[in-house]
């Protein structure tokens, strides 16, 4: 009997998140459980230091690793912003960094960053926030050619990619606002 009311609560309780997710489309609740944010401080503190949208971060950290700071690519890039060895000794270097090791990749305070000091200078190099994401994905060599040449983002995988950074900011900005925006 126990068993039945123990079955018949979940069923209750599945009901009411389905309704709710048909009442209010992708509800902050649940993009919270299907986008997670991690190191919130850490990103908080790096955005404003950079001047960059903390749910922008947060997106583009969700989509190079969903924040798991010992991912690694197939490119080689490692951390939670998927930073290659060597743009990030060449960050170290312009930061005043004398001692980078690959290993401090993954650390997430020294990734964190070292990826948004990247986002910042590519937002300023490129006068565009799509452009520099584009750079940050495919590279700025290829940005470069596809200006030079009057062209877009010529990738489909690229186009792609800065539609779904641009889509989850807006997810990071509503469902975590209060974490990422908190009243001073």
């Amino acid at each position: 009997m126990r068993r039945l009311g123990v079955v018949a609560a979940v069923v209750i309780l599945a009901l009411a998140g389905a309704i709710l997710y048909v009442v209010e489309k992708n509800p902050p609740w649940f993009e919270r459980l299907r986008y997670p944010l991690r190191y919130t401080a850490i990103v908080r503190a790096r955005a404003r230091a950079e001047g960059i949208d903390p749910a922008l971060l947060a997106a583009v950290i969700y989509q190079e690793s969903k924040f798991h700071p010992s991912a690694r690519s197939s490119s080689g890039a490692i951390g939670l912003m998927q930073l290659t060895p060597s743009t990030a000794k060449g960050i170290a270097l312009r930061t005043g960094g004398t001692a980078f090791r690959v290993s401090d990749l993954t650390n997430p305070e020294i990734n964190i960053r070292y990826g948004t000091w990247y986002l910042h200078d590519l937002v300023a190099k490129y006068g565009s926030l799509p452009l520099a994401l584009a750079a940050y994905n495919a590279g700025q060599g290829n940005v470069d050619r596809w200006r030079a040449a009057g062209e877009g983002i010529q990738f489909p995988e690229t186009r792609a990619y800065v539609s779904r950074i641009e889509q989850l900011q807006r997810v990071y900005r509503d469902a975590w606002h209060a974490q990422l925006y908190p009243a001073t």
